[in-house]
């Protein structure tokens, strides 16, 4: 079982903007500077968050993206979903097909597993996930964090 870049890089940037949930609207290079992830990659991502009702966008000059609820709202399960990324440890995928057309005799074991990160990944939110002690010490390195353009959001 493993979370792919999609869900890994959807989960970093939803984290990033809940890291500035007060500064206002964040736009997508900034991000995409501060974590190395690729700009028109991150912008399919948000495609998906936005139509999930994850966040808010704004175009044009001053534009960018905020939660569109507080991030004490927001799971990391939500954010996956989001982006139609699975944890599931089985290797059939739930079907119960994974041998000869039948569960296999571990099964059931690693669909207890994948209920398991489920249930985790629901309990964890974006506040959480932020407020972990190295967050604050990740956030500040200069090179990868310059000082961010700070922009009101439009009502």
């Amino acid at each position: 079982m493993r979370l792919t870049t999609k869900g890994r890089y959807a989960v970093t940037a939803m984290a990033d903007l809940a890291l500035h949930y007060e500064t206002g609207l964040v736009s997508l290079a900034e991000i995409a500077e501060r974590h190395g992830i690729s700009q028109s990659y991150l912008e399919q991502l948000f495609a998906s968050l936005r139509r999930r009702g994850l966040v808010d966008g704004t175009r044009g000059p001053g534009g960018g993206y905020r939660l569109s609820k507080p991030r004490e709202a927001i799971s990391v399960a939500d954010v996956i979903d989001a982006v139609d990324e699975s944890v599931d440890a089985t290797r059939c995928r739930g079907k119960r097909n994974c041998h000869d057309n039948e569960g296999c005799l571990t099964h059931d074991l690693w669909e207890d597993l994948s209920n398991q990160i489920r249930r985790f990944l629901t309990s964890v939110t974006l506040a959480d996930v932020i407020e972990k002690p190295r967050v604050d010490v990740i956030a500040k390195w200069p090179e990868r964090n310059p000082e961010p353009v700070r922009r009101e959001a439009s009502a």
